[in-house]
Formats: structure tokens, C-alpha cells, sequence
């Protein structure tokens, strides 16, 4: 395969690679960038490990093809922190998203293979929607598969996110 010069805005920063054209937003991410944030896992579809935000809505990295997303704002877990903080560099990045923050007390990260999925999807719904129900949150992170939790401690951090914002 001919790799194809491509660049793609993420987590804010214009980044110019070289990639097959066959390669997921996945492996683009993970492999090429190092953003290693982004978890591999069913790889087709199904768990929402992989999720991301392209123009701030949750996409499946997994099945997106980089080529596509055109001048799109790519955003993953490494820059969910800081992010609309102000400042730059060290000081930016040290101030942590209030869902990152909420996650830790409530220990709503287990094994936290999820994590970085189910922290972009909620970032994506209390942007969205900055007071959701119970039943709304349950609904945003229905295609998140987490087998530790048992979802409870995942629900009350982003209440608790939701309340602090």
C-alpha cells in the first residue's frame, strides 16, 4: 500500500503524518501519534473503548477512517485535561477536567481500560447537556462497555461533574 501525507487536527494541534489509507482513526491515533489514551478493544463497534470526540460528538475510532474527517477537530482522553483552562504547556495541562476529577473520587475507573471511552462520551453529553438525568446519562453511555464497575460509581461522577460545572 502507498501511504497517503495526511493531517488531522487533534486535541487541538495540527498533526501531519503519513498513513495508509486502510488504517482506522484507531491505529492513526495509537500507532502514528502516540496518543495510546484510546484503547483497542472489540474493534468493531461494539464497546466503545476506542470512543473519541470529532467536533465534539462521540465517534467509534475503531470504525472511522481518518481520510474522511477533513479538517475535523479530533479531541482524545490526552486532551480532555486542561482543556478550556487557561494558561499553556505544564499549567494547562495540570488542571484536570472536572469527569477526570469526579472519576477519581468516586473510584468510578476499576480496571479503568473503559476509562478513557466512557470519560469522552460523557464529556461529549455534559457539554451537550450540562444537567442530565440519571436516566440521560445511563442512555449517552449505553454503547460503553465497562465489566468492573457495575456502572453506579460511573453515574454518580458524572453527577458530580455535572454538579461542579
Amino acid at each position: 500500500m502507498t501511504k497517503e501525507l495526511l493531517t488531522l487536527r487533534v486535541n487541538g494541534e495540527p498533526r501531519t503524518i503519513a498513513v495508509e489509507p486502510h488504517h482506522t482513526l484507531l491505529e492513526v491515533l495509537r500507532e502514528e501519534l502516540g496518543l495510546t489514551g484510546t484503547k483497542h478493544g472489540c474493534e468493531l463497534g461494539e464497546c466503545g473503548t476506542c470512543t473519541v470526540l470529532v467536533d465534539g460528538v462521540p465517534v467509534l475510532s475503531c470504525l472511522t477512517l481518518p481520510a474522511f474527517l477533513g479538517d475535523a477537530d479530533v479531541r482524545t482522553v490526552e486532551g480532555l485535561a486542561g482543556a478550556g483552562a487557561p494558561g499553556r504547556g505544564a499549567e494547562r495541562e495540570a488542571t484536570l477536567d472536572p469527569l477526570q476529577t469526579a472519576f477519581a473520587e468516586e473510584g468510578a475507573a476499576q480496571c479503568g481500560y473503559c476509562t478513557p471511552g466512557m470519560l469522552m462520551t460523557a464529556r461529549a453529553l455534559l457539554d451537550a447537556n450540562p444537567r442530565p438525568s440519571r436516566a440521560e446519562i445511563a442512555q449517552a453511555i449505553s454503547g460503553n462497555l465497562c465489566r468492573c464497575t457495575g456502572y453506579t460509581a460511573i453515574y454518580e461522577a458524572i453527577e458530580k461533574a455535572a454538579a461542579r460545572s
